[in-house]
Formats: structure tokens, sequence, C-alpha cells
């Protein structure tokens, strides 16, 4: 009777989640930012019509970061599950074992 493996690629594949990545530089950049805006002059928030521009960004990125961060937690990537032959060896595609794709 035919069934499904699951192998341990997922936690691979949630490890390189590009939510994840794109989550870090955001929270990267947003630091950064963020401590631009706090450590920054008065003279850069007058070139930015009295807005310190550096600290929003860096909040949005910041809450950006979160954003992606939570909906890879909330809703994790799901890998199809692969079909298992009798013996218990994962089917190959295309053809008989120990063969190419097609059989050949």
């Amino acid at each position: 009777m035919a069934g499904h493996a699951r192998g341990s690629g997922g936690a691979a594949a949630r490890a390189f989640d590009i939510r994840l990545i794109i989550a870090l530089l955001f929270a990267l950049y947003g630091v950064v930012l963020t401590a631009a805006g706090l450590l920054g002059s008065d003279e850069e928030t007058n070139k930015a019509a009295g807005v310190n521009i550096n600290l929003w960004a860096g909040l949005g990125m910041l809450a950006a970061a979160a954003a992606f961060a939570l909906w890879a937690r909330l809703r994790p990537v799901a890998l199809p599950e692969r079909p298992v032959g009798e013996d218990g060896e994962e089917a190959r595609e295309g053809g008989a074992p120990g063969r190419g794709p097609a059989g050949e």
C-alpha cells in the first residue's frame, strides 16, 4: 500500500523562507534608520521640512519586518508530500528504479 513520506526538508524550507530573509533585511535597515533618526541633528530634520524622516522610515521598516515575520510564523511553508512505494522507498519520477528519468 502506498503512503507519503515526510522528510526533514520542512525545517530547511522554513529556514530559507524568503519572507524571513526579507524580514531580517527590513529589521536591519529599520534599526539603522531608527538609530539615525534618534541620534540625528535638528539640521537634518529641517532639511526634510521639519519631519524626522529617518525615524519614521525606520519605524515603518521595523513594522514591515514584524509583519513579514508574523506572516511566516502564521502561514509556514507547506511542502508537497512525496509518494512512497510499498517497500518504503520514495517513488522515483519517470521510470524504473536505478534508471534514467525516461526509464532508458
